[in-house]
């Protein structure tokens, strides 16, 4: 009978890649969620039966235990991009990855594999030091466990080239006073990374006894600064909303009044808070630090770039559709 790999998170942007890439190499992928029901589409990624939806709930052990019955391997893909009380940064970060770590322990299992972040840190913004503490704690409750810490994770439904393509298109509705703004002057460096890649090193983390107990930052092809990915989706577009450059010291507290207005409103995500101005004063590119390895490691070396994949889904964001000849060719 083929492994079992359990995959926490796995119907998220970056789960249910994951999920697809194990059910192709022959494993059996379960996905515990709250609400297994709203998971049907998980069913479809693998043959009849090789993925199967329990119900579980990481603030629950029992239910973290239970999901882990006869497993040879587990992922966890928990993370949140804003902080909001049961679902926030320390829920979520630390006392999940504790969870799932210890419930691994315990079941025996040696193979696992922890998505965090490029810029996790015991110091600056609040999201990376819970990202920090998080990699922390799956480390104490088993030593075995591999950590990833990919950059900016692109694809069909990413968080980031589709957020500022709505930005683009719409700068008065979804962005600040009608411009995109750049934090910081837009200097901060990112190294975009293939969400298929991101997947591809998750199940090579898991396979390979040599990335047990190591920590890897998984970084694409290229490097960009932030003012450079804007104006790559601007030009991918085809629109020319303004740009604003804020310096931080002026970012931070615009990112604090909009964070604590949108606290107010349940279910609406802030466009921006004072945690990710703190965040976007450090670069996310991997090889930052000494004695961690790179996705090249893992055996992972053909990457995908974003100019090979992004417009084929922010086209949606341009004025005339997907087929109609540009208007402002770069």
């Amino acid at each position: 009978m083929s492994k079992l790999v359990v995959v926490f998170g796995g119907s998220g942007f970056i789960g249910t890649q994951v999920v697809r890439a194990l059910t192709k190499r022959g494993y059996r992928v379960r996905v515990p969620m709250r609400r297994p029901h709203l998971g049907a589409s998980l069913r479809v990624t693998g043959e009849v039966g090789q993925v199967q939806l329990v119900q579980a709930n990481v603030r629950f052990p029992e239910s973290v235990d239970a999901a882990l019955e006869g497993a040879d391997a587990v992922v966890n893909l928990i993370g949140v991009l804003h902080d909001n009380g049961k679902q926030g940064f320390e829920p979520m970060h630390v006392d999940a990855a504790r969870t799932i770590a210890e419930a691994a322990k315990r079941r025996g299992i040696s193979a696992m594999a922890h998505v965090s972040a490029i810029g996790a840190a015991p110091t600056g913004a609040n999201y990376a030091r819970t990202k920090y503490r998080g990699e922390e704690a799956v480390r104490e409750a088993l030593p075995t466990a591999t950590v990833l810490r990919p950059s900016i994770v692109f694809g069909p439904g990413d968080g980031f080239f589709n957020r500022f393509g709505e930005m683009a298109r719409n700068p008065l509705l979804h962005g600040m006073f009608g411009f995109v703004p750049l934090i910081g002057g837009g200097k901060t460096k990112f190294q975009p990374i293939y969400v298929g890649d991101v997947a591809d090193a998750v199940c090579a983390a898991l396979e390979r006894s040599d990335a047990r107990g190591r920590t890897y930052e998984l970084g694409g092809p290229a490097t960009y600064s932030f003012r450079q990915l804007i104006e790559f989706i601007r030009r991918e577009t085809d629109r020319n909303a303004p740009l604003l450059p804020l310096p931080f010291f002026v970012a931070q507290p615009i990112g604090l009044l909009v964070g604590w207005l949108f606290a107010l409103i349940p279910f609406v995500d802030p466009p921006i808070t004072s945690d990710q101005v703190t965040l976007l004063k450090r670069d996310n590119v991997a090889g930052s630090e000494a004695g961690v390895g790179t996705i090249q490691d893992l055996g992972v070396t053909q990457l995908e770039s974003i100019e090979a994949i992004v417009p084929n889904y922010i086209w949606r964001f341009r004025p005339y559709g997907q087929f109609q000849t540009r208007q402002n060719p770069a």
